[in-house]
């Protein structure tokens, strides 16, 4: 599912809309102004150590999930940090080192694990919100992403597939307003007009009722130039979508950084 697009505000929307957090909220303890520590005397952490007015718990009370940086969501999720390091400092490391909340939620688990502070409790606390995130964006229609350029589309994939080391085909499903309704997987391997079966395309698309879809594929190497294969396979996707009723509105290639949109270019289309 871009952090500009979606990920930081998906966060935010799961904050306040299952109240995740809630059991956080406990505002009886009072701000002590010095390290906990624990029964080793090694300091821990805590975000009690903040000044009230700095407690991530606090603020999104008063301001809302919106006005907290992603740093200050995790710091909510994780509850103490680490010796020599806040909670809030904890989850800026975890975003410096995965680059972003898109590089965590793509992150194997068990290299969540390898960070230091995060155990299995706290690991699957961090995937489960940014996840039920993702899902709460394709649930109901309101919130829904819209498509309305092949920007818009390249934004909500980029970031995952930009990371992938074999090439992932998938495909954006659309309803008649362009709004994402999923976002499928369809193949996983080589993209070449051989091995990619066209109809698997579309066999979400038409048990879903999308009207169009947008076909999105990666290229490990990092170079989005589309290859011959690329426009044979877009070729045959844009002609069985005709068949279908379905229209295929681009077929995008992400690189490192970088997407080409085919239509734009006029490959495969005609």
């Amino acid at each position: 599912m871009a952090e500009s697009v979606g990920f930081a505000i998906f966060f935010c929307r799961v904050v306040e809309s299952i109240k995740a957090v809630s059991v956080f909220y406990n505002r009886s303890t009072k701000w002590k102004g010095q390290l906990m520590t624990e029964a080793n005397t090694n300091p821990v952490y805590r975000i009690t150590d903040l000044h009230e007015s700095d407690r991530p718990r606090e603020r999104l009370a008063a301001l809302g999930p919106q006005a907290l940086s992603n740093a200050e969501l995790l710091a909510i999720l994780l509850r103490v940090g680490v010796q020599g390091e806040n909670a809030v400092q904890v989850g800026q490391r975890l975003l410096n080192k995965f680059g972003g909340l898109a590089g965590i939620h793509r992150a194997p688990f068990d290299e969540l694990l390898n960070e230091h502070g995060l155990g299995e409790a706290k690991a699957a606390q961090i995937k489960a919100a940014i996840e039920l995130g993702r899902r709460l964006t394709l649930e109901s229609p309101e919130a829904r992403p819209i498509i309305n350029s092949p920007a818009d589309a390249a934004v909500l994939v980029q970031y995952e597939m930009s990371a992938l080391e074999q090439e992932h085909l998938r495909g954006l499903l659309l309803d008649t307003r362009n709004h994402v309704m999923d976002i499928v997987e369809v193949y996983q391997g080589s993209v070449n007009s051989s091995q990619v079966r066209v109809g698997e395309v579309f066999k979400a698309a038409v048990r879903r009722g999308s009207t169009a879809v947008i076909v999105v594929h990666n290229h490990p190497s990092g170079d989005p130039t589309p290859s011959p294969d690329d426009v044979a396979v877009t070729r045959a996707i844009v002609q069985a979508g005709k068949l279908l009723d379905v229209e295929v509105l681009d077929h995008l290639v992400i690189g490192q950084g970088r997407w080409i949109s085919l239509k734009e270019r006029g490959l495969g289309f005609s």
